[in-house]
């Protein structure tokens, strides 16, 4: 009796790997071991980077706070703890957006922080 060389399935679990690895590049796209490997090691890659892409844009809000923050006259330890203590409950996301986009606000929460931390 000759071997089996794959049915339904075999030929469907294939394709769907096939399928992820459109647009790769030389034979990672159409050769189904290489495929394989390349799919495997780019959905570890893309599961490590969704974390790692929080941790990036929350670095980045901190350091325009800060850039901010120092150009109103004050860290950004000092910003975070006067803003705190008068109760304002601004993420840092939007506290970054308002640095960048509307410097009067900003300047304003500033203020506010500047006297929470001296009293």
């Amino acid at each position: 009796m000759p071997r089996t060389r794959g049915g339904f399935k075999t030929r469907q679990r294939r394709n769907r790997v096939l399928k992820r690895a459109e647009g790769f590049w030389g034979k990672r796209k159409n050769c189904f071991r290489s495929a394989q490997e390349a799919v495997d090691r780019a959905l570890a890659y893309s599961y490590r980077d969704r974390r790692n892409r929080k941790r990036e844009f929350r670095n980045l809000w901190i350091v325009r706070i800060n850039a901010a923050a120092r150009m109103a006259g004050l860290s950004y330890s000092q910003l975070m703890g006067g803003l705190r203590k008068a109760g304002v409950a601004l993420d840092r996301k939007v506290l970054a957006d308002l640095a960048v986009r509307d410097a009067s606000a900003f300047n304003a929460l500033a203020a506010l922080a500047k006297g929470q931390a001296a009293a």
